[in-house]
Order: structure tokens, then C-alpha cells, then sequence
């Protein structure tokens, strides 16, 4: 299995660590980025091949990952597609749609498309991933191959689910990071200073993460064990009732999606 990666960046990194911790050789990936200090710093880390230019040399890989960012996209298919005959197409980059890499590759059909998210960074990702209809079953395990490299992967039924996988997973760390913020505040009024308060969220939520990690029962039953009846878990929960928090959630998870949908057009039209 060979595999190149366009774009340098975070995820490119995440990818490669992963697939090499997975028993991958380094002389089995290469690496193309326009900035030579970043193609520098992957052959320093990993001893893989690197380019700053597109070469050939991609014509005898089995994917080719594309990790650039989504306005650089459009330029780097129409620099690829000479380069392509059967490797598998694996895109990374967000809002962009299948449909529109095969336009911009010239018709090339053999694409994946998919969503990462930050946690990937350290193994602990989920990434949505769907596939035009030309790509078989030994692509899309090839796909599947690399993308685990940093962390779980679905599968979509249909590209459209690639947007509420945005909203939910793609977008959700964000969210995550958000109650961490509103705890640290929380605890911080309370009168700890900001080490203890961060402390406090953060093995908070990672111990509570862990449990329902590790439980076969749905969050909903683990929260009722916490909450005792006229309790203070009770007093709070009443409070983010209140207040809508829970359907304040759910909201900005379909304002993700919508966002995302538009962007896909907007991408779609350049």
C-alpha cells in the first residue's frame, strides 16, 4: 500500500503518524506541500519522501489523499488530473462535494470524500466518509484503511450525511471545548483559581466521557444515577431546562449542517 499526501498540514501529520504507528513503512507515503520548510519538517519526523511540486511519481501510488485547505482545491485537481489512472482519490478538505472534485479532475470518478475531525490529531478522531458509486469494495477498504489511521470511521448511506456528520462530529469538539469553558467560568466564580478550574472541568468531563465510553447504557440513564431527587445535580439539570440548553444544542447542531450545505454550493460554484 502506497499512499501520497497533498498538503502538509495537521491532518496530513495525524494521518501519516498513524499509518506508520500502524505498521506502514515511511518509504510507502510521500508527501507534497508548496512550503519547504513544512516538506523539511514531515521528512524530518517520519523519513518519508517529500516534493514541493506535483511529479509523476503519483501515478504509481495506490491513494492520494488531498489535504489542502478547501480554497486551494480547484487548482490542485486540475493539477492532479493528468497524474491520475487508477489511484484511489481521498479528500479531506470540508464543504467541497464529490460531485465537484470529479468536475474538477476532468470526470475522474474514483473518489472518496470524507470528514475528519480535530481529535484526530491524537488517534481519537471519527471521520464521516462516502464514496461515488465507481469506487469498489477494495478502494473504499483502502480508504477506510488510511482514514483509520486516526481514529473510527462511518460510512455515510449517502453523501448528504456528510454535512449532519459535519454538524455533529466535525463541529463538535467545538462544542465540547465550549461546556469546558462555561465549567472553568463556573468553578472560577465559585472562587478557584484558573489551574484548579481547569482542572476540574477537564477531569470532569474526560472522567464522565470515559464512563459513558465504557457503559452499555444510554446517557440519559447514567445522567438520572447522578441526579438524586431534590438534589443538587437536580437544582442545575432544572436550571439548563429552564433555560433551553439542551434545544439550544440541537439548534446549532442543524445551523452546522445548513452552513455546511451552503458552503458546498458556494464551493460548487467556483
Amino acid at each position: 500500500m502506497k499512499i501520497a499526501f497533498i498538503g502538509g498540514g495537521n491532518m496530513a501529520n495525524a494521518l501519516i503518524g498513524g499509518l506508520i504507528k500502524n505498521g506502514l513503512s515511511s518509504s510507502n507515503l510521500y508527501a507534497i506541500d508548496v512550503n519547504s520548510d513544512v516538506c523539511a519538517c514531515l521528512e524530518a519526523q517520519w523519513q518519508i519522501h517529500t516534493n514541493t511540486l506535483l511529479s509523476p511519481a503519483l501515478q504509481h501510488y495506490d491513494a492520494v489523499v488531498l489535504a489542502v485547505k478547501p480554497q486551494r482545491l480547484k487548482d490542485i485537481a486540475h493539477a492532479l488530473a493528468p497524474h491520475l489512472n487508477r489511484q484511489i482519490v481521498i479528500s479531506i478538505a470540508a464543504g467541497i462535494r464529490a460531485a465537484t472534485i470529479q468536475d474538477w479532475l476532468g470526470g475522474y470518478t474514483r473518489i472518496v470524500r470524507a470528514m475528519p475531525n480535530t481529535p484526530a490529531l491524537i488517534g481519537q478522531g471519527v471521520t464521516g466518509v462516502t464514496a461515488l458509486p465507481e469506487v469498489n469494495a477494495d478502494g473504499r477498504k483502502l480508504a477506510e484503511t488510511v482514514l483509520a489511521a486516526a481514529g473510527q470511521v462511518i460510512w455515510c448511506d449517502a453523501e448528504k450525511q456528510i454535512d449532519a456528520i459535519t454538524a455533529i462530529s466535525g463541529s463538535g469538539p467545538a462544542y465540547v471545548f465550549y461546556f469546558i469553558e462555561a465549567l472553568e467560568e463556573a468553578a472560577r466564580q465559585l472562587g478557584f483559581n484558573d489551574v484548579q478550574s481547569r482542572s476540574l472541568a477537564l477531569a470532569t468531563m474526560s472522567g464522565a466521557t470515559q464512563l459513558a465510553t465504557q457503559s452499555h447504557e444510554p446517557a440519559s440513564i447514567l445522567r438520572e444515577r447522578v441526579t438524586s431527587k431534590g438534589g443538587t445535580t437536580a437544582a442545575a439539570l432544572a436550571s439548563f431546562m429552564a433555560d433551553g440548553v439542551k434545544e439550544a444544542i440541537v439548534r446549532g447542531a442543524f445551523a452546522a449542517r445548513a452552513r455546511a450545505e451552503q458552503m458546498a454550493d458556494e464551493f460548487g460554484q467556483t
